[in-house]
């Protein structure tokens, strides 16, 4: 028996339920260009865990797919809705419970903006590292849903290396909490963990526990161009092979550059073909000296031009510029996003095979990078409605995916697998530790209604 808005209309208080197909619509799908998705029957817009496990259960009893939602900025199809089933928007758990300056620790509903729990913790003199691009918009909960990363990761870490603890709705509607606010502990399995990453596939997270970190050391960042990526590419592999973990490493190709001077007007194209944008933090002047041995690293590996940046205004503006990348692609078309991650040695490979891959299809790769910890996202911009030109992208991504598994890579760096990149990732793991995936969702989801579908098949 289907559950029906009237149905879960008995377990929660007037305004939480809608039905209106603009809303139904509206969350329907996430930003993964060409990822099937189909109206819910209802979207549920919960206040507390309480709520959440309420329509959880519901919904188990009656076998209804439950599809948990944030900003729906994800790039994989993984808050994708499936005919009939829920969804559970977080939109309204938006609250930071509490920054604790002693413990550097925050605790906060799955709504809550990335951006603004930053502002929040700096208010504090504290520090929330992972800034994913998405930052003025995504949410906490779906950072932790992919295991966010962004420009600092490099040096800093991965959603996952913040998260002490959680509380989450399982697929039987049961509520756990997992983790410790702890320095550290020992006891039992790391299950806070498994959920990060895992794209609500395992259970609904409702309150998120995050280390924090003190004030961040004034930064120092260099600015290099470069003819052609495989340049750029040397320069990133001379980086990592000097011993320096800079606090941010991008790259941007021209084809990006190009698509936000069109919209901003900012004359990034003047400078050369690729940019790569360094930033070092070490505290005093060893921040310094690293800034120092970056720039050597850019002229060794033939930098058109580059100098370190003595405006801080100017170097906020071009972190800011490499930010509206993908919106500006949005502005001309589709845009088809991959994510692929490579051992940092081997960033110069994986962008002369995309050179490579591009040529030989007759397309034109937008390159962007955090190329510091190996992690790409090309890009393919298509007409919006073309079907034909969309799939033929597909196809062409496919052979990036295949690329960057050959060079003992992955398929995913922090965008999630969602929809698009199933095959990819059952290449990456195999056919026995997908069967231990299997395994897992089924102690979490024993009647299979979250998110069915997504990252693996079933």
């Amino acid at each position: 028996m289907a559950t029906t808005p009237a149905d879960l209309a008995e377990l929660l208080p007037d305004g939480r339920i809608t039905v209106d197909p603009g809303r139904l619509a509206s969350h329907a799908h996430d930003e993964g260009a060409g990822a099937p998705w189909a109206l819910p029957a209802a979207v549920v817009l919960p206040r507390d865990t309480a709520e959440v496990a309420a329509v959880v259960a519901r919904c188990a009893e009656r076998g209804v797919p439950v599809v948990a939602r944030g900003a729906g900025t994800g790039l994989s199809g993984g808050a994708n809705a499936t005919a009939g089933c829920v969804v559970v928007s977080f939109a309204a758990m938006n609250r930071v419970l509490r920054i604790d300056r002693d413990e550097r620790l925050a605790v906060v509903q799955p709504g809550v903006v990335n951006e603004d729990l930053r502002a929040a913790c700096a208010a504090e003199g504290l520090w929330y590292p992972p800034d994913p691009a998405s930052a003025p918009w995504s949410t906490i909960g779906g950072n932790v849903a992919t295991n966010a990363g962004g420009v600092c990761c490099v040096k800093y870490g991965v959603t996952r290396d913040y998260v002490l603890g959680l509380e989450a709705v399982t697929g039987r509607g049961e509520v756990v909490r997992l983790g410790r606010r702890t320095a550290k502990s020992s006891a039992g399995y790391a299950l806070a963990g498994l959920l990060v990453g895992s794209e609500g596939t395992l259970g609904l997270v409702t309150e998120v526990t995050l280390r924090l970190r003190g004030e961040r050391a004034r930064e120092h960042t260099v600015v290099g161009y470069f003819d052609d990526l495989p340049a750029a590419g040397r320069a990133v592999a001379g980086v990592v092979a000097s011993g320096v973990v800079p606090s941010a490493l991008e790259l941007v190709d021209r084809a990006c550059l190009r698509a936000v001077d069109e919209w901003k007007n900012m004359g990034l194209t003047d400078g050369g073909n690729v940019l790569l944008l360094a930033r070092c933090d070490a505290p005093g002047t060893a921040g310094e000296e690293e800034a120092g041995t970056v720039l050597e690293c850019f002229r060794a590996a033939g930098a058109s031009w580059s100098a370190r940046s003595g405006d801080p205004a100017e170097a906020d503006a071009l972190f800011a510029a490499r930010r509206l990348v993908h919106p500006a692609l949005d502005r001309l078309g589709a845009v088809l996003s991959e994510d692929i991650c490579v051992p940092r040695v081997l960033v110069p490979d994986m962008l002369a095979a995309l050179e490579r891959i591009a040529g030989r299809n007759g397309v034109r790769i937008a390159g962007l990078a955090h190329a510091g910890d190996g992690n790409l996202h090309p890009m393919l911009v298509v007409e919006r409605g073309d079907e034909r030109a969309l799939a033929r992208g597909r196809e062409v991504f496919e052979e990036v995916v295949d690329q960057a598994l050959a060079l003992g890579g992955t398929v995913t760096g922090e965008h999630g697998v969602g929809l698009l990149k199933m095959r990819g990732l059952a290449r990456e793991l195999g056919p026995a530790v997908l069967d231990l995936h299997r395994g897992i969702k089924q102690v979490w989801d024993p009647a299979g209604i979250l998110n069915p579908g997504k990252v693996f098949a079933v």
